[in-house]
């Protein structure tokens, strides 16, 4: 079994580790500093008191490698574009696309009756070129549950989880499907299969796209979030207009709002990914979080006012951050 991780950051540098140490063939594509000091030193993972280094094949070039099996894409949804027309080159008649990203993910309405005669969503993939590109039937939904980070280049560091789900956009447990999830397990994850796995991609969701806009605003953790009044309760009025989103496409969530607020608050002190990205001067996936809740929003006739808001204070906070970088940074 072929598997190639595109994008060996802080999830895909953890599950290309872990499948590698398991016996399987596995190949990492990325690019700058992490690719020199994994091509140099090795890919490092520490889990708690353990740190291991392996030597992993890594590159930048997806063209000089053979056909594939699995190709995990584990890059930031809004660089997808730009990675688009070199993907294929992975690709046999049989290859699997695995993406690991947060939010609605392009394949959305493959195999979906809930599908509302739609292909894909403006916000998540302009044009439909994913769709073309990787191929909708080569798609297997993901939802990444664990947390980890680059702690230097080539240094992975796992900071909590280790659950995976999986799942074909039409349901059905198929053997791709369940080898992958078998090669997973091999490798130390928790990983089931889903045949509602939209259901899963929603329950993470509603979480980020209530709790990562508000913490980069408020510059806050997910417990301060939760132990101020109004914020908590902006939180819950975000989900519930997601969730009402959600159930008009056929889905079923397995918690109430009360009880994900309460465990995302049990998380503690910790800052979400999008408020470090954006500490970090990165670029924020409000599309696949965001954006895309509001255009299906609009699919199914329904209003989502304080999502919309949000969304339009969190992007005029993200251009005056960007604006005062240009300006400190111009000779």
């Amino acid at each position: 079994m072929k598997i190639c991780i595109y994008g060996a950051g802080a999830i895909g540098g953890y599950v290309g580790c872990l499948l590698h140490e398991a016996g399987y063939e596995v190949t990492l594509i990325d690019q700058g500093a992490h690719l020199e000091a994994i091509q140099s030193n090795g890919l490092t993972l520490r889990i708690h008191d353990e740190t291991r280094a392996v030597r992993i094949p890594c590159t930048d070039k997806p063209d000089t490698l053979p056909p594939q099996d699995y190709v995990f894409i584990a890059v930031k949804t809004y660089t997808i574009p730009q990675i688009l027309a070199r993907v294929p080159a992975l690709f046999h008649a049989g290859t699997a696309v695995v993406n690991v990203n947060n939010g609605i993910p392009w394949w959305y309405f493959h195999g979906d009756d809930n599908a509302l005669g739609r292909t894909h969503l403006e916000s998540v993939d302009p044009g439909g070129a994913q769709w073309r590109g990787l191929g909708a039937e080569r798609a297997i939904g993901c939802v990444v549950y664990p947390a980890c980070k680059i702690a230097a280049p080539g240094v992975i560091q796992h900071v909590s989880g280790n659950r995976f789900a999986l799942g074909e956009p039409n349901g059905e447990k198929s053997d791709r499907v369940m080898q992958l999830a078998q090669a997973m397990r091999e490798g130390g994850l928790k990983v089931s299969v889903k045949t509602r796995i939209r259901d899963e991609v929603w329950v993470k969701l509603w979480g980020n796209l209530a709790f990562n806009p508000i913490s980069v605003l408020t510059g806050a953790t997910l417990q301060q979030i939760c132990e101020q009044a109004g914020t908590r309760s902006l939180v819950r009025e975000m989900m519930l207009e997601a969730s009402v989103v959600a159930e008009h496409l056929g889905i079923r969530f397995n918690i109430d709002v009360d009880q994900r607020i309460s465990g995302a608050q049990a998380v503690g002190e910790h800052k979400t990914s999008m408020l470090q990205d954006y500490e970090a001067g990165q670029p924020l996936e409000l599309d696949a979080l965001l954006a895309s809740v509001l255009e299906l929003g609009e699919l199914v006739g329904q209003q989502t006012t304080t999502i919309r808001h949000v969304l339009a204070l969190l992007q005029l906070k993200l251009q005056s951050r960007d604006a005062l970088t240009a300006r400190r940074t111009s000779p």
